[in-house]
């Protein structure tokens, strides 16, 4: 079993960069998820650590665990509480207007027999806020940062489609699924504040699969 990079480690908190494909929880089908590697991820401790967010299966990048119960509850007051800083990068499959702005949206779930769930916008749903920044273009194909404030479920996907006009590259639920074998998200940084200690920071590298459509680390900046 292939190691998890570890992008930060303190003792109550891991940030891994976690693999595009690899799911956080056990499939219905069964299957590999990051279960199968929590024991390895001990790293001396006593016990596993455990993811305190979710991220998508197919989105690489910033996952953090918490080492202990205790740092688990705080992480969730922080996220709950907006103390956590979320960068993303999103490969959008089309030509973005504009070089920044504020995506607001309220956002539901929905279910059909067809096309299964999914988040539309409706204006009874719960509130959401995405800043976004475009970053670099090439050919059709457009690099964006996207900064979430809130966390809700396929925020920045279902952002990009319709708050951009253009679902994200490989996305197969917003857009047509094309272009790529996942949909192109990689969560590329995260900031948690903590009381009375330095705050956990960590950054995951570009992954290949950016660089090699144009979007390597050279087009990020700071």
């Amino acid at each position: 079993m292939t190691a998890i990079p570890i992008l930060y480690e303190d003792g109550e908190a891991l940030v891994i960069d976690k693999p595009a494909g690899l799911p956080i929880e056990r499939p219905r089908a069964g299957g590999r998820c990051l279960e199968d590697h929590l024991e390895q991820l001990k790293l001396g401790f006593q016990r596993e650590p455990w993811p305190a967010h979710r991220i998508d299966t197919d989105t690489s990048g910033c996952l953090l665990l918490a080492r202990n119960p205790k740092s688990l509850k705080r992480f969730n007051a922080a996220f709950e509480g907006r103390q956590v800083e979320k960068v993303y990068l999103g490969i959008v499959n089309g030509p973005v207007e504009g070089d920044e702005g504020t995506i607001e949206l309220s956002l539901s779930k929905i279910s059909s027999a067809e096309k299964g769930w999914r988040m539309i916008a409706a204006k009874k749903g719960k509130p959401s806020v995405t800043h976004w920044r475009k970053l670099a273009q090439r050919g059709s194909l457009t690099l964006v940062e996207f900064r979430p404030e809130t966390g809700r479920t396929h925020q920045i996907r279902i952002h990009a489609q319709a708050g951009l006009g253009h679902a994200l590259l490989g996305d197969p639920v917003y857009g047509d699924g094309t272009g790529a074998p996942r949909t192109m998200l990689h969560a590329l940084a995260l900031t948690v504040q903590r009381e009375g200690k330095p705050p956990i920071a960590a950054r995951a590298p570009v992954p290949a699969d950016f660089a090699a459509l144009g979007f390597g680390e050279d087009v990020i900046g700071g």
